[in-house]
């Protein structure tokens, strides 16, 4: 084998005739580095490539074994090379003090050089193994990331091909999933400082609920033609049909959960399920389809609907103009404990910026939400 690609042994003893005995019998193997002092070896210990094995004599001045171990030990480039003590203290209790500080194994000096070989060659076969099940574990952990990030991408693929298919049925949409679906995510983010929220919110649980958020309006599939697309303003028996289609949508999504079963994806159809079914709840208790009032309000859907709100708002439609951001920002913090949770508010408020640039970037081709545009209330 050449000497570049030859393991690297350090051996480390204080006594000059120690260090030529070993290293003459370890040179035709591998490659040597000796150091006289604990300091020397410490020093060593930072040349590239890194030694795949330590031999080291306990008893030396200034730093002995037992305190140059504890400094590899400490450092997370030398944590995993294996030491060897190679020492004259022959005491039970001394090779069970160096393997409890942590060598791999222990020789008693005068060496036998067939005894010195054996055990270097088994603990450097024994380090390259462990590093190519590091290897090996690093090659799956990837494969595993790489197909999680592909059954997200699926998964994003089938949500937003069931909202668009939603959304073919009522042309007033646009870029709405999108905007909404990042409203819900600035919400989210903007309520996990707050003490209250802690045991609810963390960075997954508002992703899986910005992810859901593009199927809140699902249901509307259900709805006739005549009352969905119908330009003018619907009656009171339209509009009954036309609230239908928050519980369609969560019953449609909660047999979509019962067909996943266990480990199918439950917490995401979840949270899809409440969004749907509740996003036109009011927080005073005067929305629909149940009345739920104030934190019986699954958290999703109040975010879900203040982000609605705000979208529709700055959106024109064929029966308004679009509302300014400040109009539709004076409007919401207007409906602060009757529409909305005051605690969802306070995050709009605080994120109103975020949200404006969101609404710009993500506008309508063609009709983008005007910043300028005076409401007509």
């Amino acid at each position: 084998m050449p000497m570049s690609q030859r393991p690297v042994v350090l051996i480390v003893d204080d006594n000059a005739e120690n260090l030529t005995v070993l290293g003459e019998l370890l040179q035709p193997l591998y490659q040597v580095r000796a150091a006289n002092s604990g300091e020397r070896a410490l020093r060593l210990m930072r040349l590239d490539p890194l030694p795949s094995l330590v031999l080291l004599d306990v008893m030396m001045p200034g730093l002995d074994g037992y305190a140059v171990l504890e400094r590899l030990r400490a450092e997370p480039r030398s944590r995993s090379v294996p030491v060897i003590f190679v020492t004259a203290m022959g005491a039970t209790e001394d090779e069970e003090r160096g393997l409890l500080h942590g060598a791999v194994d222990y020789i008693t000096k005068p060496v036998r050089p067939t005894v010195l070989l054996a055990r270097v060659a088994a603990h450097v076969e024994l380090g390259r193994a462990r590093e190519r099940l590091a290897d090996q574990n690093h090659d799956l952990e990837l494969e595993i990331e790489r197909r999680m990030a592909e059954n997200q991408r699926l998964r994003d693929i089938g949500i937003h091909a069931l909202a668009r298919l939603a959304e073919t049925r009522d042309n007033e949409t646009g870029n709405h999933l999108r905007r909404t679906r990042e409203y819900v995510r600035q919400l989210g983010t903007q309520l996990i400082g707050k003490p209250c929220f802690a045991r609810r919110l963390d960075v997954k649980t508002v992703d899986l609920m910005a992810r859901s958020a593009p199927l809140h309006d699902i249901g509307k599939v259900g709805i006739p033609d005549r009352i969905l697309c119908k330009p003018g303003k619907l009656d009171a028996d339209e509009w009954l049909i036309m609230k239908t289609h928050a519980a369609i949508g969560a019953e449609a999504i909660e047999l979509a959960e019962r067909d996943a079963g266990p480990g199918g994806g439950v917490d995401f159809l979840h949270y899809a399920k409440d969004i749907a079914r509740s996003h036109h709840e009011r927080w005073d208790g005067g929305g629909y389809p149940q009345g739920l009032v104030g934190e019986a309000i699954p958290l999703a859907a109040r975010l879900m609907a203040l982000a609605d709100v705000f979208d529709a708002l700055i959106s024109p439609r064929v029966y308004k103009k679009a509302w300014s951001y400040e109009a539709a920002r004076a409007y919401i913090v207007e409906q602060r404990g009757s529409h909305f949770d005051p605690d969802v508010v306070e995050a709009f408020v605080a994120s109103f910026d975020e949200f404006c640039a969101i609404a710009r970037r993500l506008a309508d081709p063609g009709h983008p939400p005007s910043a300028a545009a005076v409401a007509e209330r």
